[in-house]
């Protein structure tokens, strides 16, 4: 979060005694926070400028980056996202981007998770989340959760990647995102290439937050409606539309300017 393209930038941290830093910049954990928080909020004369630099970034770690030998790809315990969910609504978070891989699931953990995200809906915080690298068709408990946004990785021409998860929910509720060769943030100033659903996922949750940004006294659920709908129908499918934030945007302006 000390990155000199994020300067600038409204960064408050809902830690429960994690601080938003990196402790080894080197770390996967530290390398993909600010990969996310790139996308989402680099300054626009960045090398990588992010969708929207004004908005507020509400920062939770989750991830450690002291933990030798850390998967490639960041992941949290059930009970852990539940926790920083909770401890995001309650900083004033309206969207949240969970670019996470899940691990160790339990019946008590998801019960927490189901709770946490039952909570955003009755909240209206918007929630959008990695659909997962495993090439599988299939659901979590957080895809066929019917308010959360699923979001598949796609290549240039709009075609999922080949290991980004599908499923009948991602396909009815959620959004492809480009996720192949994305360049943002990196460690030092220079910009890197990074590709997977959670790459592609803040794509979808930036587009929210700018638009939301421009209509501030829309509900949650037209938001919503507008950026997973747009103006064209959607066919049932397990593979979801690409986002179209311009369709979103014109459907936005038709209805409430």
């Amino acid at each position: 979060m000390r990155h000199p393209d994020l300067a600038g930038t409204t960064i408050r941290e809902a830690s429960a005694g994690r601080k938003g830093g990196c402790l080894q910049t080197t770390s996967v954990a530290c390398m993909h926070g600010t990969f996310v928080a790139g996308i989402l909020s680099a300054r626009r004369a960045s090398v990588t400028p992010g969708i929207c630099p004004d908005c507020t970034l509400v920062v939770r770690p989750i991830f450690s980056d002291l933990i030798p030998n850390e998967a490639e790809t960041p992941t949290a315990t059930p009970e852990e996202l539940a926790s920083a969910i909770v401890d995001c609504m309650a900083a004033g978070a309206q969207v949240l981007n969970l670019s996470v891989g899940l691990i160790r699931p339990s019946i008590r953990g998801e019960r927490l998770l189901q709770e946490a995200l039952d909570a955003a809906t009755r909240q209206g915080v918007l929630v959008v989340a990695a659909a997962g690298n495993q090439g599988t068709v299939g659901s979590s408990t957080i895809t066929r959760h019917p308010w959360v946004i699923p979001v598949v990785a796609c290549n240039v021409r709009g075609v999922p990647l080949e290991y980004s998860n599908l499923g009948c929910s991602i396909g009815t509720q959620g959004l492809c995102a480009p996720g192949e060769r994305v360049m943002s943030l990196g460690i030092d100033e220079n910009g890197v290439a990074l590709e997977g659903t959670s790459v592609a996922t803040p794509f979808v949750t930036g587009t929210i937050a700018l638009l939301w940004s421009l209509f501030p006294n829309i509900q949650a659920t037209r938001v919503r409606f507008a950026v997973t709908r747009g103006s064209s129908a959607r066919a049932r499918t397990v593979v979801p539309p690409l986002l179209n934030a311009w369709n979103a945007y014109q459907s936005m302006v038709q209805a409430y300017s």
